[in-house]
């Protein structure tokens, strides 16, 4: 029961989790779910003339948290040692003639297993909202950033010139691509059960397959099609496996924000309230990755949480409770916290400051070894064979002058080698780190294109 704030353990409780995926995962909601299903089967089981249709209406007009209070249902699981049990019972005390038909045929998992089908669908729709909103902002910065000038980084080392839309853009294609999995794999969330203790459905005999279809229909759900006492368990080590992989995702970019907003680089930075916000304690010039840092540090949790689900697929014959407790903790925590980690993502990259200054001046800072890949091809296409052409480049940018953009344009004018395979004018040209750019500012337009047409789409 949550006490006092000064007494909350749980970080979840006072620091991570929007306000409204914590109210998926409230004890109410999750009460008024499992009330939920015991009406749906009262209906269905009237509508199969197994019980008095007046008991059904009986068991539906009771079967809210106004009346069914929480506080009695601790009060009868406390007695009971059983939460269904203690929900079925409080049920019954309000449901007047219909009381001796609540929970008939049913066993507990029926209910739990149904409602965590009705509590999975809440979930993929929240954490569509989240992503849908990532790539949006993605896909604007990139548009805004399609044609700003950078340094591509291979293993930590300048590679060839790009784009940070070009960047951007395969960031969002990627977030994309987790938004399409979250649709494909929403119906297979989207699942109960009401077929009895191993999953035959012989409490409800010849009626069986009418009443767990009525009352999937009444929920919206679809049935498990060979349920043991439970809902096949692959089902959640496929939702938190993929939070883990989103999670992966989110983790890469704040990384590649912290590492840009590096003071030796300084080409991006997140968000930062100069009027108030403290970046040290001592240190008052810092001006940290705060928001990134707790990205990754979250990723990491989730990652380790995908474990979890997987041990929890394998169960004693028809069931066994060795899922059940650690379910209860990792499924809300993997949600909150990835949700967490979206919601801040998308203030760091909507708020993303960007100095095209800082990108320019490191671009240019390694003497213009950053286009020796476009001279040897020109020089490979010229005639000089390629090992010889790798040669020859490998040659002149060794040790280029820190700083000096024009460093190898010059060395390569001086040497014969080179020089006589081109005028002054095509060497000019051909290191001028612009012509990577254009081609990169092009191919960002298209894919962001592409892109935001994929997103306008109705989720999978």
């Amino acid at each position: 029961m949550k006490g006092p704030e000064e007494d909350l353990v749980c970080p979840l409780e006072f620091r991570y989790g929007p306000e409204k995926v914590r109210a998926l995962f409230t004890r109410r909601a999750r009460l008024s779910r499992w009330l939920r299903v015991e009406s749906a089967l009262a209906q269905a089981l009237a509508d199969e003339k197994l019980i008095p249709p007046d008991a059904a209406k009986a068991i539906a007009r009771a079967a809210t948290p106004e009346l069914v209070k929480l506080e009695r249902v601790d009060e009868l699981e406390r007695e009971t040692r059983h939460d269904v049990m203690a929900l079925s019972r409080a049920l019954a005390e309000k449901s007047g003639e219909g009381a001796r038909w609540v929970h008939f045929g049913a066993t507990s998992n029926d209910i739990l297993d149904s409602a965590l089908g009705l509590e999975l669908q809440e979930t993929v729709a929240v954490l569509d909202t989240y992503l849908t909103s990532l790539i949006a902002a993605l896909l604007d910065q990139g548009e805004a950033h399609r044609g700003t000038a950078m340094v591509g980084r291979t293993h930590g080392q300048h590679a060839v010139p790009f784009t940070l839309g070009y960047k951007l853009a395969g960031f969002a294609a990627e977030f994309l691509r987790h938004r399409t999995r979250l649709g494909e794999l929403a119906p297979r969330l989207a699942v109960g059960k009401m077929s009895g203790a191993v999953g035959t459905g012989a409490s409800f005999g010849e009626h069986a397959s009418a009443v767990e279809d009525r009352t999937m229909k009444g929920l919206g759900l679809s049935a498990e099609p060979a349920p043991t006492q439970i809902v096949a368990r692959d089902r959640l080590a496929e939702l938190v496996n993929w939070i883990a992989l989103v999670g992966s995702s989110a983790d890469r970019l704040a990384t590649e924000v912290r590492n840009l907003q590096r003071s030796e680089i300084g080409e991006l930075g997140e968000p930062f309230d100069e009027v108030s916000q403290v970046g040290s304690s001592t240190m008052a010039q810092k001006r940290n990755p705060t928001n990134a840092e707790n990205i990754s540090s979250l990723a990491r949790l989730l990652r380790a949480f995908a474990g979890v689900p997987l041990e929890n697929m394998v169960q004693w014959h028809e069931r066994d409770l060795a899922n059940s407790a650690n379910e209860r903790i990792v499924l809300p925590h993997a949600v909150l916290l990835l949700a967490e980690m979206l919601e801040r993502l998308t203030t760091i990259v909507r708020g993303l400051r960007v100095d095209p200054s800082r990108m320019r001046e490191n671009l240019e800072s390694s003497g213009g070894a950053v286009m020796a890949e476009a001279l040897l091809l020109a020089m490979t296409e010229r005639g000089v064979p390629r090992a010889e052409s790798h040669e020859a480049v490998r040659q002149l940018t060794r040790a280029l002058p820190h700083g000096d953009a024009r460093a190898l344009l010059a060395r390569a004018r001086e040497n014969q080698a080179v020089a006589r395979w081109f005028s002054k004018g095509e060497l000019e040209r051909l290191l001028d780190p612009e012509a990577y750019v254009r081609s990169s500012e092009r191919k960002a337009a298209r894919v962001l294109a592409s892109l935001r047409k994929e997103l306008a789409r109705p989720s999978p």
